[in-house]
């Protein structure tokens, strides 16, 4: 029989808050992470509007030598992971760091270093390139630093499969525990890709959204003015436990991740299947794995990216998954608030999906004024709702056909 994987702690870098409870203030309320760039000039890109993090120092709690020799993307990772082993409760010394693992997904990594060392090369020559380029740019390196910072001696790597990326690694982390591998898991995903090359990639892919002149309105997830998705950035870390581990040192649980489905959709680099073929399995898998009744399940993180495709073949997968309950389920996309954090969607959504059963108070979709009619479902349009969630799902579809759910339900603590 496997063990049973229980939710400790939750660490957070978003746009909307440097750390979990800010963040979800922000997320509950309504408010909108998305303004014009200010880390780059935008004058001749077609995008010049992200979810942007600011005020962000991550020398106040790395120092200024450690936090040199990361890339943004891991410095998220770092910062995020402190406030997860803390909200958790968790004193390193009193646990077994060889069973302490750490799966920290990244989509991208560090991208913004490599680029601007291509600048270095083109204009100082290669004899002027940091010696600590390949370790920045390196995707597992939010996890190695992790590791390396905090002491753990499990197994530690990246997932990397697009913006699936740290809703696998909380499912391998999963299975990594209920097969009696690790103890403890920090699992989720860190990103940061707003920078030229990031932003003038994805408008060739004519993914974002070009929304410019009205920021606050341009993630639009399920409207039907969507015209594609924002670019955010950050890190989304939760501390996975086996329950009698968690229980015996006087661990808070708060919630159980009982389930997860991973599939692939075979059928399109970027776009995703039509009929929602894959995300369906995905969730059905995740069901099965919990072994609940489709029923109990109350409450949908969506992937819900604001692009035409997307939101519209999701739908169509919850309806394919769920049938006639498809009608009574709560379903948001806490991405018209975020933006799109790539990689590290999954761990922040993840987080999302857990307060949501601890709160009890469902996320908002925010933006949702004019309703596309083929995205016909209760996308919970402009403000929060509050209510009991026995059991709920985040969903974290990638370019490349990934698709990952990750099924969590209330832990009733005595």
């Amino acid at each position: 029989m496997s063990k049973k994987v229980v939710v400790t702690g939750i660490g957070l870098i978003t746009p909307l808050g440097l750390d979990r409870n800010s963040t979800w203030k922000g997320i509950t309320t309504g408010v909108n992470g998305i303004k014009n760039i200010t880390s780059f000039d935008t004058e001749n890109f077609q995008t010049k509007i992200a979810a942007e993090i600011t005020d962000f120092s991550p020398e106040e709690t790395l120092g200024k030598k450690f936090s040199k020799r990361l890339d943004r993307f891991a410095q998220f990772a770092c910062v995020a992971a402190q406030e997860a082993i803390k909200d958790a409760g968790i004193f390193i010394e009193s646990v077994d760091v060889n069973r302490f693992s750490v799966l920290i997904g990244s989509g991208i990594g560090g991208i913004i270093t490599l680029s601007e060392q291509f600048d270095v090369l083109r204009d100082k020559g290669p004899n002027r390139i940091n010696p600590f380029l390949v370790p920045m740019m390196l995707s597992d390196m939010a996890s190695g630093q992790v590791s390396m910072m905090l002491g753990t001696k499990g197994p530690n790597f990246s997932t990397v499969s697009a913006c699936a990326s740290a809703a696998d690694s909380i499912g391998q982390g999963m299975r990594m525990i209920q097969r009696g591998d690790s103890d403890i898991v920090m699992a989720g995903g860190t990103e940061a890709a707003i920078c030229p090359i990031g932003i003038a990639g994805f408008n060739s892919a004519r993914a974002l959204s070009t929304n410019n002149d009205n920021p606050s309105k341009a993630s639009r997830p399920f409207d039907a003015e969507r015209d594609g998705f924002v670019l955010g950035e950050g890190a989304g870390i939760l501390i996975l436990e086996e329950e009698e581990h968690a229980l015996k040192r006087g661990a808070t649980i708060l919630s159980e991740l009982s389930g997860y489905g991973a599939t692939s959709d075979a059928h399109h680099v970027t776009q995703p299947h039509p009929e929602g073929e894959g995300a369906a399995e995905a969730m059905n898998l995740a069901i099965s794995d919990a072994g609940i009744e489709k029923e109990k399940i109350a409450y949908i993180n969506a992937h819900g990216t604001s692009t035409p495709l997307n939101d519209k073949f999701e739908t169509i997968a919850i309806k394919r998954a769920f049938g006639d309950h498809s009608k009574k389920l709560k379903i948001s996309s806490t991405k018209s608030m975020t933006g799109h954090l790539l990689g590290a969607a999954g761990g922040i959504e993840a987080a999302f999906t857990v307060m949501a059963i601890n709160e009890k108070v469902v996320p908002p979709t925010i933006n949702l004024q004019n309703p596309d009619p083929d995205c016909d479902l209760d996308y919970v349009a402009n403000h929060a709702l509050k209510g009991n969630v026995p059991a709920a799902i985040s969903n974290s579809l990638g370019f490349g056909g990934h698709n990952s759910s990750l099924l969590f339900q209330d832990y009733p603590n005595q």
